[in-house]
This record gives C-alpha cells, structure tokens and sequence, in this order.
C-alpha cells in the first residue's frame, strides 16, 4: 500500500512540476513580467532585482521542470525530493504572501494557461506539500522505471532542450501562445462580457493620440499593420531601419500602419526624424502591449480585429503583406 501511495504522490507532484516549468518554459518573458511584478516596491520591495527577472525566471523555470523530471524518473531520490521540497517552500511563502496581503492577483504560477485565484494557488501548493512529506518520509520506496544510464542522461537532455527553448522563443515569439491575443483570436470578441467572469480577457485595448481615441478604427478596418513597442528606451532602435520597407509596402497595398507604444510622442517624433518613418504613434496601455507580444517591436496584422499575422521584428521577412 505504501509503495503504491508512493509512486501516486511522486507521479503528481511531478507531472504537476514538468507542465507548470513547461507552459512557463514556451514564454519566459511573462514569467519575467511576473518577477518584475514580485521584485516591485509594493510587492517585495526588491527593485534592485528587477533588472535580473529574466535570468532569474528562466533559472527558476529550468529548475522546476528538471526537477519535476528528476522526480518522475527517480534521479537520485532524495536529492531530488529535498531540493523540490525547498522549491515549493519558496512558492508556499510567494503565493501566501500574494493572497494574503493582496499584492498579486495572480502568480503565474501556470503561465498564462492555467488561472488560479491567490488562495487557490496557496491551497494547490499545500496540497503538493503534504505529497512532498509522504515521500520525504518513503524515499526509499522511490524506484527508478529505467536503467541507470537513461535515467542520468535524461535530465542532461531535457536541460539542453530546455536551454534551447528559451533561447529560440526569445529571439522570436512564444512556440504556444495561450494569451487572448493568439493568432487566429478576434479582439472584439474578446473585448465581450462572458456569464461568469468579472471582467472581459481583454479589457484595456484602448489605442488613441493626442486628440481621439482610434480603437473602433483599427478594429473595424480590414488590413492594419501594426509595430509595437511597449518601451520605445528599451526597444532595439536599429530594427526600424528593417520595418521601413515593410510599413511602405503596406501603405501601398492601403493598410493601415501605426506604432502602438507606452513611451511619449517625443520619444516617438525623434525615432521619426532619424529614419524619417511613414507612419505615426498610437498610445497603449504597457501591460497590454506585452501581452499582445512578447517582443519590442513585434509585429502583428489584424483584419477586422482578428490577429492574422504575429512576429518578432527579427523575422520581419516572413510578414505577409497582400
């Protein structure tokens, strides 16, 4: 009965530790949002830590994963068991934390896959620690299903496939992509009240300049081009020399092209002169450009709403304009 209690709690803490490092694994720069989030003067007050959110996300999403697989594997056992354990304290405090004093409503804890209120996610996590506890206790009875040599290598070859991951959706986009704003998503649609939920997935697409407010017309038209960048300071500045042709040809096959970003028209007008760019600036809220894509710039093409195209400005050439 043991042995069989054993390998239940060692399957669920596991599985549950390889699908939260892995839908979090194909968006790293969301966890990292998340991370600036925590590290934030309201939060934890750790700001010095901000500027390293990215490294340490994919550090702690590589963790997670290896050791939900080290787990699953039985790769040494009680290593294994004691290094998750002590994870899942830190998450027990993060998310205890978040639910109790009301600071983050959501941990990312799934990515954007899987939603869970604070509380939810603290219960979640002292159900995984009771599990954790049975099997601090009945390590012994951890039995390996392979040999010892595919049980070694198999960390070693999901840490590279890890590494890689991160570095191919970094450079380009997320490989899934589970926020409102996917290909194929209708804005409008989107934007609708739901029975059941408080508010609309996407409740803060306002697009506007100095003087109207130009939502309904980028809604409404059937071929919108847009660059978006949620910082133009932090943006690659060089790409918009490479994203001129492009916003000249659609301009010649009549889309409408514009730059959504949070930065001041300033910012803007002086990028404008530099390479005297043919389109002008819409304003958008900063949290919902990061949300639409993980990239500064990226690209996406709407037609009456729906996303048809997205991508990171580096693959700029396989934007489809017609």
């Amino acid at each position: 009965m043991k042995q069989l209690l054993t390998t239940m709690a060692r399957i669920i803490v596991a599985i549950t530790f390889i699908f939260s490092g892995f839908v979090k694994l194909v968006d790293p720069i969301g966890s990292a949002i998340k991370f600036t989030e925590y590290f934030s003067e309201d939060v934890l007050n750790l700001p010095a830590l901000i500027p390293y959110a990215l490294p340490f996300s994919i550090l702690l999403i590589l963790t997670e994963l290896l050791l939900g697989i080290a787990l699953l594997i039985a790769f040494k056992p009680k290593l294994t068991v004691w290094a998750t354990t002590l994870l899942l304290l830190v998450f027990l405090f993060l998310t205890w934390y978040s639910a109790y004093y009301d600071k983050v409503t959501d941990c990312g804890c799934f990515g954007d896959a899987v939603k869970l209120s604070p509380w939810g996610t603290f219960y979640k996590n002292i159900v995984l620690g009771v599990l954790l506890l049975w099997l601090l206790f009945n390590v012994d009875k951890i039995k390996a299903w392979f040999s010892l040599k595919i049980t070694n290598w198999i960390p070693f070859v999901a840490l590279i496939a890890g590494l890689y991951i991160s570095y191919y959706v970094l450079n380009h986009l997320p490989i899934i992509d589970f926020r409102p704003f996917s290909i194929g998503s209708s804005i409008p649609k989107g934007m609708e009240y739901i029975d059941g939920e408080d508010i609309p997935k996407i409740h803060d697409f306002i697009l506007e300049n100095d003087t109207d407010d130009l939502t309904q017309t980028i809604l409404e038209a059937p071929k919108v081009l847009l660059f978006i960048s949620y910082n133009l300071n932090e943006s690659d500045i060089d790409s918009f020399k490479q994203l001129k042709p492009l916003a000249e040809k659609a301009l010649d096959k009549n889309y409408l092209v514009y730059l959504l970003s949070a930065s001041s028209m300033d910012d803007f007008q002086t990028i404008r002169d530099v390479y005297n760019l043919p389109f002008e600036m819409l304003y958008g809220d900063e949290t919902m450009l990061k949300t639409i894509i993980r990239a500064n710039p990226g690209i996406v093409v709407l037609n009456k709403g729906v996303v048809t195209q997205k991508w990171n400005w580096k693959d700029y050439k396989k934007i489809h304009i017609n």
